[in-house]
């Protein structure tokens, strides 16, 4: 019986999970288009929940949920017999990063924190074998990569229409 309330709190963990990530992004994708008066606030929301429900639909590479799955391996998940309270770890841990990130203004990844979240909880679990290294080494390194690429384009003026 204990077991099924774990499963309803962290049911209500990710939802809560999901509607945090939401408004920690809303400034990449909304704030923007509303601060340069392209969309009006309601216009904004309108088509970013319509384009976000749509994408699952049209894009059937869904790498990011692939790689936040395999970030813990499998055998793992199946030794704990009960996964539940690591993946609830995981989600508290997420949670709490989003929420001091953005009341700081700290710019950070809703995905990355998931997966620092899970590989986390199975790290303290289990120890390092657990964590599939290959997927956390190649998810660090580009967390470094992106921002010096953005400012090198950046810097070059690749991509940048010329008026």
């Amino acid at each position: 019986m204990e077991y099924s309330y774990m499963l309803i709190a962290v049911i209500a963990l990710a939802l809560i999970f999901d509607f945090i990530n939401g408004f920690h992004d809303a400034a990449n994708s909304i704030a923007t288009v509303v601060s340069t008066k392209v969309l009006t606030p309601f216009q904004a929301v309108v088509w970013a929940a319509f384009f976000n429900f749509v994408a699952f639909f049209i894009f059937k590479d869904h790498s990011v949920a692939t790689t936040i799955a395999k970030s813990v391996k499998e055998s793992f998940i199946a030794e704990a017999m009960h996964p539940l309270p690591m993946i609830l770890s995981g989600l508290v841990a997420a949670i709490a990063w989003n929420l001091i990130t953005w009341w700081y203004g700290i710019p950070s990844s809703s995905s990355h924190t998931l997966i620092g979240g899970f590989a986390g909880a199975f790290l303290a679990a289990f120890g390092w074998k657990a964590i599939n290294g290959g997927i956390i080494a190649a998810t660090a390194i580009f967390i470094f990569i992106a921002p010096l690429a953005g400012m090198l384009m950046s810097y070059l003026k690749i991509g940048r229409a010329h008026v």
